[in-house]
């Protein structure tokens, strides 16, 4: 089963970029940059995970923390911390995916 995942930091070079470093065979892995780009996304597609960067103001991770929760009942979310910056995004989010195939979330990793 395809699982979704929604991609989600401030600047788009760098969720672009861990999109395409993370390519999962078993993933469809959107992007978006911010509350607006999380909406439509919300409303075009079904997210199993959302994966978001620390790049985002408080109250923008929050909103969208609340957003897709009023989206899904299903989906779950995922915050880095703000420790190391954009270069620990990708380790955070392969460390995300890994431990969801680790815990039976993920058909294979």
């Amino acid at each position: 089963m395809t699982r979704t995942v929604l991609l989600l930091g401030r600047l788009g070079v760098v969720v672009e970029d861990a999109q395409r470093q993370l390519g999962m065979p078993d993933a469809r892995l959107l992007v978006a940059t911010g509350l607006d780009e999380v909406r439509s996304v919300l409303a075009q597609a079904d997210i199993d995970h959302v994966i978001m960067g620390a790049g985002l103001d408080l109250e923008a991770r929050l909103e969208i923390v609340r957003e897709s929760f009023l989206a899904s009942d299903t989906t779950t979310v995922h915050m880095k911390d703000v420790a190391p910056g954009p270069d620990g995004f990708v380790p955070f989010a392969r460390s995300v995916l890994a431990g969801l195939a680790g815990d039976g979330f993920w058909p294979s990793a």
